[in-house]
């Protein structure tokens, strides 16, 4: 009796009930059970988790022309260029991302399969409002930009590979068609304005081209600088004639004063000198000369030349904006393609197991001491 007594008081299984009394409840509490409880939420319950990748730019040509070879390849990006990656990143995050790729339920597929953990499957709580599944989705997919290096990451997880992969990818493709988008508001903005400017000039030019017109017809020039070099070349014409005649009388009052020729000179003196003032008055003096009509003539002149001026820059500016146009403006090339990850990427079930274990040790040690301290307060 006594033998089988001092062999059971011995035994393993006494001794391991003898170790566990010793253990105070609160290590317990706060060690061995969240420590229990965490092994078999890592070990039995979380669902694997698949990682699907990819980077990419956001570039534009009219960046890459500005500057050449490969000094472009570290020039950076414009602040409009980082603009169009912000955008994009920001879209990628957004509530329209998700509803534009949801939109075949392929979100709601990949979130709420039967194979996924009910700790982590979406709708086990009744979450069904596009907010709780933005919220989970955030949570999941992510799109970061590195400024250091210029390039996007877009970094997407699900309970499957092929969910991981197929997201990431639709992802990408929305951004693209997010780029086109911009794009082609870009180009229809930058074409229709252009457009506008032509017909404003046209317009402009149609009535400077009246203007001009109508003072031709009210002041009867065509050009007065133009027709005042003729009138005064017809005067330095007529003035030598005058001169040549008028010599010729003198010479005839000098030797011939009877000659029947000095009446007819005289004459003719005189109507060269009427012409000669008829001529001068044409050109400066009178109220409708040509002097007087070149101030205003050079006013709706210059009006013309600078309407039809602006016509021709403004039709040049079209062509320009069709060209810019046709071409594509910003574009999004990847650097990375999303990856099928073939393993998952977590949980980290032993790192887990581990952190709640001595996370519940830190735990332990503050309150052994903190009641410790009130002990010795109290005594």
């Amino acid at each position: 009796m006594d033998e089988h007594s001092y062999v059971g008081e011995n035994s393993p299984m006494t001794k391991t009930r003898h170790a566990l009394a010793k253990i105070k409840p609160t290590f317990w509490i706060l060690v061995i059970v969240p420590t229990m409880l965490s092994a078999i939420y890592f070990g039995l319950l979380a669902s694997d988790v698949y990682t699907s990748e990819s980077n990419f730019v956001v570039k534009s040509p009219e960046r890459e022309r500005s500057v050449g070879g490969f000094a472009s390849f570290f020039s950076g990006q414009s602040s409009s260029g980082v603009d169009d990656i912000h955008a994009v990143e920001e879209y990628i995050n957004s509530r329209d991302a998700l509803r534009d790729l949801n939109s075949n339920q392929l979100v709601l597929k990949a979130y709420s399969r039967d194979q996924i953990s009910v700790f982590n499957r979406f709708g086990v709580l009744g979450e069904e409002g596009e907010e709780e599944l933005y919220r989970y989705f955030k949570k999941r997919v992510d799109a970061t930009y590195d400024s250091s290096k210029t390039v996007t990451k877009l970094r997407v997880e699900a309970y499957t590979a092929q969910d991981a992969f197929a997201i990431n990818k639709r992802l990408l493709e929305l951004g693209e068609k997010l780029v086109n988008k911009l794009n082609q508001r870009s180009r229809t903005d930058l074409v229709n304005y252009a457009e506008s400017e032509v017909v404003e000039a046209k317009a402009r030019a149609a009535e400077a081209a009246v203007a001009l017109s109508r003072y031709r017809n009210q002041r009867g020039v065509v050009d007065p600088e133009r027709q005042a070099t003729i009138q005064v070349q017809l005067i330095s014409k007529l003035q030598d004639e005058l001169i040549a005649n008028q010599t010729q009388l003198d010479q005839l009052l000098q030797f011939a004063p009877e000659n029947p020729q000095v009446p007819v000179l005289r004459e003719r003196v005189s109507s060269i000198q009427r012409q000669m003032n008829s001529e001068t008055g044409k050109v400066a003096g009178n109220i409708g000369s040509l002097a007087g009509a070149a101030a205003g003539y050079e006013k709706v002149q210059q009006e013309n030349e600078f309407a039809s001026k602006q016509l021709a820059s403004a039709m040049a500016s079209l062509e320009d904006a069709r060209n810019e146009a046709r071409r594509q403006q910003v574009y999004i090339e990847r650097i990375v393609q999303p990856n099928l990850p073939d393993a998952a990427s977590g949980p980290k079930r032993v790192k887990g197991v581990a952190a709640t274990f001595f996370l519940g040790l830190i735990l332990y040690a503050i309150v052994t001491l903190a009641m410790s301290a009130i002990r010795e307060h109290k005594q």
